[in-house]
């Protein structure tokens, strides 16, 4: 499994967001700058974002984008899932029955089940919330 940069950047917009959290609504155009992403790139996945509520828009002036539940609410897997699809290692565990045609003489089958179970279990252990404390973490030391 590799994460693209869009899972990247989608992560470290919502921790960006989060951390500006009291300031209303985030401008992408800030988060950009903060975050050394492009504008551009950023507007597709804040777009993304908003389209299925995680996030939360707002035009005019004071616009731009904050979440849509509080980071406790957000596990990296969703997050993850939703920028990337489905994260199993092996195409054969992403088949709607979990298999293929070899599956009952597949002597690897159970290994990837298994790489796979514990990767979601991983992302899912994780919240937004966890990256947000480690971020506040890093700046106070930075």
């Amino acid at each position: 499994m590799r994460v693209s940069t869009k899972g990247r950047y989608a992560l470290r917009l919502m921790v960006d967001i989060a951390a500006h959290d009291g300031e209303g609504y985030v401008s992408l155009r800030d988060a950009a700058s903060r975050q050394g992403i492009s504008l551009k790139y950023l507007e597709q996945i804040a777009g993304m974002l908003s389209r299925t509520g995680l996030l939360q828009s707002g035009r005019g002036a004071q616009g731009g984008y904050r979440l849509a539940l509080s980071p406790e609410e957000y596990t990296i897997g969703r997050i993850l899932r939703l920028t990337e699809g489905n994260l199993a290692p092996v195409v054969c565990l992403t088949d709607s029955d979990g298999s293929c045609e070899r599956c009952d003489e597949c002597s690897t089958q159970d290994f990837w089940a298994g790489l796979y179970a514990t990767v979601n279990e991983y992302i899912d252990h994780f919240t937004l919330a966890d990256l947000l404390m480690e971020y506040q973490r890093k700046v106070k030391h930075a």
